[in-house]
This record gives C-alpha cells, structure tokens and sequence, in this order.
C-alpha cells in the first residue's frame, strides 16, 4: 500500500458492543457515514482480526467501547498495548432503544456516534497494573466474607429449631455458638435420632465458618503486603486500613490522572454534593450514582475519624453549632476525605 494510497483513507471512529462470547464492531467515518459492522470472537486472535478489519476501512482515531471494566477488558488491555486511543462508553439509554430499537450493530453504532460527538471521554482503567492484582483479591475475600456470614445466620437458623437438650447448651451469639458447635461429637450410628444429626448439621456450619476465617486471613494477609507497597500514603492516615484502602485503589485504577481533578474523583465516589433545593428550603445532598463501595469505604473512614481523630471531633462539634445536622456533617467529611484520598494517591501512583 502507497503513502498517497494510506492518505486517502478516511478517518474513522469504531464503536464496540461487548459480550461474553462475542464482540461487534461498528466502523464509522469522521462525518457520520456508517462504513461497516462485523462481529469477533473474545479471543487474542478475535481481537487482531478485529484491529486489522477497522485498519482496513480507514485510519482508526478511537475506539468507542462498552464495559471496559468486564467484558471488554481483555479488548481495551489489547488495544492500548498497540497503541490505539480508547474510550470508555456508557451503555445505550433506555430511551434510546425504545425510539430506534436494539441490536448489538445499533448498540456499537451509539457506541461510535458517542464518541463523535464528544460525549465519551473517559478514559479506562487499567488492568494490567498491581490494583488488579488487588481487584482479584478482593473479589475472593469479600465473596469469603459473604459465605461466613450466610454459614453463621444459618448456623443460628438451624439452633432455633434444634432440640432443647442441644439448643440450650449452646451459648448466644455468633461466635461462640460456632467456637462451642465446632467440639460436638457425633454418633454416626444414631443420625436417625435429631439430636445427632442437628450437631453433625452444626458441626458442619462451624468448621466451614473457620475453613472462611482461614482463607478471609490469608487474602487479608496478601492483600495488606500489596496495599502497603502501592499506597504508602494513604494507609499512613487515620481510619484508612487496608480493606479501604483496597477498595480506593480499585475504584480510582492504576492510571488516576485519568480523572480531571479531585471532584471528578469524589463524583465518582458518590462524595459530590448536589443542590436540592425547593421553595424556602435550601440544601444539598451527595451524588448518588458512582461506585458504592468506594461510597462505603469514604463513610467508614469518617466514622472512625468521628470517634478517634480529635480534628474531626472538633469539626463536628463546631459544625453543629452552626445549625448543620449530623448527617450534613458527615456528608461534608465525606467530601473532604475524597479529596484527600485523591492526592494521596496522585503522590503514591507517582502521578503530578
């Protein structure tokens, strides 16, 4: 191909409608023409025969893709190893697919013409970094944490209805009934009789419950070498502890410059206050969108803080003379945390 062949070529934008299996691409020109639409496997080779189609319509100048965090991922990790600009989309409105209908080629077509017209610019998170690695762990510990509680409301479940003899020897609460339940011995001769067989049934819940405290531990354990040599800052300030800290890291991603300053960052984080004001009342409240375990996170922060840092204390307290509710309090800490988070990770993602 000849150099005046290539600058005849049009520039182009390519939308993606992602799927588990399949991804279908939509190449469109700079003025709005659709050109093509073809659909890939989820493959290495799915993605080169991909990149080498939209080469082969026109010089590429982004890609306009839907769930670059999940089934996209693999995609967006390829296309940015070779150079190509990517941009994250958000998937079509509902009021979209009821006025022109929905396919996976209309699908990546909005994809494209978002890209176009300005309205996709953010940039994906990477995924080939260390706060991936922290993303895998965390994805197995809280999935961890979630089975021990399901295995203790059940443990106690099972109590309620177990008999007397074996209900009443059991001391209360979640912890001690299963350190007790895990030393039942059984008689596997008599598991007709229900007194037997409801202390193999708590036995069973006990020792899954310490299998999960084992594993829970060991993530935890892994999890805080990584956190510690990725965000020295930030686990240096108080209330912030590793699971936090995690969590931070994953909503904010390796490449944080992404975002255009701070309050970007707290929109994101659900910390970013919004007037809802109405007639005589005058207020604000936070954004309710964005990532809700980062939300999560920020709110745990604020409430050790509340407790243990005398500097919040006194916030609250002087706060609270000004007429402020609690709640309008801790909504303003969680504001201020989030900016506080973000350059904190700016300065250890050696990010300026």
């Amino acid at each position: 191909m000849t150099t005046a062949t290539i600058e005849r070529q049009p520039d182009i934008i390519i939308g993606v409608d992602a799927h588990k299996h399949t991804h279908h691409a939509v190449a469109l020109t700079s003025t709005g023409k659709r050109l093509a639409n073809c659909a890939f496997p989820v493959t290495t080779r799915g993605y080169a025969d991909l990149l080498a189609w939209a080469n082969d319509h026109g010089q590429i100048v982004a890609f306009g893709v839907e769930s670059t965090g999940s089934y996209a991922a693999g995609l967006a990790r390829f296309l940015t190893d070779h150079g190509i600009e990517v941009r994250e989309v958000n998937t079509p409105h509902a009021h979209t697919k009821a006025r022109v209908g929905k396919d996976d080629a209309i699908d990546a077509e909005a994809a494209a013409r978002k890209v176009l017209a300005g309205e996709a610019t953010a940039v994906p998170k990477r995924t080939d970094s260390v706060i991936e690695s922290i993303r895998f762990l965390m994805v197995a510990r809280d999935s961890a944490v979630k089975a021990r509680t399901a295995a203790i409301v059940q443990l106690q479940d099972v109590l309620i209805t177990a008999p007397a003899q074996i209900r009443e020897q059991v001391p209360s609460g979640g912890r001690a009934a299963v350190t007790h339940c895990r030393k039942f011995r059984i008689d596997r001769s008599r598991l007709n009789d229900p007194a037997q067989a409801v202390k193999l049934a708590l036995r069973a819940l006990a020792m899954r419950v310490a299998d999960l405290d084992t594993e829970i531990t060991d993530l935890e354990r892994s999890l805080s070498t990584l956190v510690e040599a990725t965000a020295p800052t930030l686990i240096s300030k108080i209330g912030i502890g590793t699971i936090h800290a995690a969590q931070l890291l994953i909503t904010a991603g390796e490449n944080i410059d992404r975002f255009r300053g701070e309050a970007a960052f707290a929109r994101l984080c659900g910390a970013a206050p919004v007037p809802v004001s109405s007639g005589k009342s005058h207020r604000m409240r936070l954004h309710r969108g964005g990532d809700r375990k980062a939300n999560r996170a920020l709110h745990m922060i604020a409430v050790v803080r509340l407790r243990y840092d005398p500097r919040t204390i006194d916030y609250m307290q002087r706060r609270l003379t000004e007429g402020l509710s609690k709640k309008d309090v801790l909504r303003c800490l969680k504001r201020f945390i989030a900016r506080e988070v973000f350059h904190d990770l700016k300065t250890d993602l050696g990010t300026t």
